[in-house]
C-alpha cells in the first residue's frame, strides 16, 4: 500500500522505480472546456494518478494526466473489475488542470 490509498479489497499495487499507477476516466467535459472522450479511435486518455514509484518527479498522487492510449499495461485486480494502468513517467503527455 502507498501513500495509505488501497486500490482495490484487499490488494494494493506500488509502483517501483519510474513506474506509475493509473485509474482511467471515462469521457468527460472539464471545467476548462477540455472535451477529452473515450472514444476507441482517439489515442489519448485522462486519468487520475494514484500512486507512483520513488523514482517519478513533478507528479504526485491525485494528479489528473493525459497519456497515449495505448501505454503502459491494463491490470485488473483481484476478483473486482476494477482496472488501471501502469505505466512509466515518461510516457505521461500533460498534467490537466481543471
Amino acid at each position: 500500500m502507498l501513500e495509505g490509498h488501497p486500490i482495490a479489497n484487499d490488494v494494493t499495487l506500488e509502483p517501483l522505480d519510474d513506474y506509475i499507477v493509473v485509474e482511467p476516466l471515462d469521457e468527460s467535459e472539464l471545467p476548462s472546456g477540455l472535451i477529452v472522450p473515450s472514444n476507441e479511435a482517439l489515442h489519448v486518455r485522462t486519468g487520475i494518478v494514484a500512486a507512483v514509484g520513488p523514482d517519478v518527479a513533478a507528479i504526485e498522487p491525485g494528479d489528473k494526466v493525459l497519456f497515449p492510449r495505448d501505454a503502459g499495461y491494463e491490470v485488473r485486480l483481484a476478483r473486482s473489475s476494477h482496472r488501471v494502468r501502469v505505466l512509466r513517467r515518461e510516457d505521461l503527455i500533460a498534467r490537466i488542470h481543471d
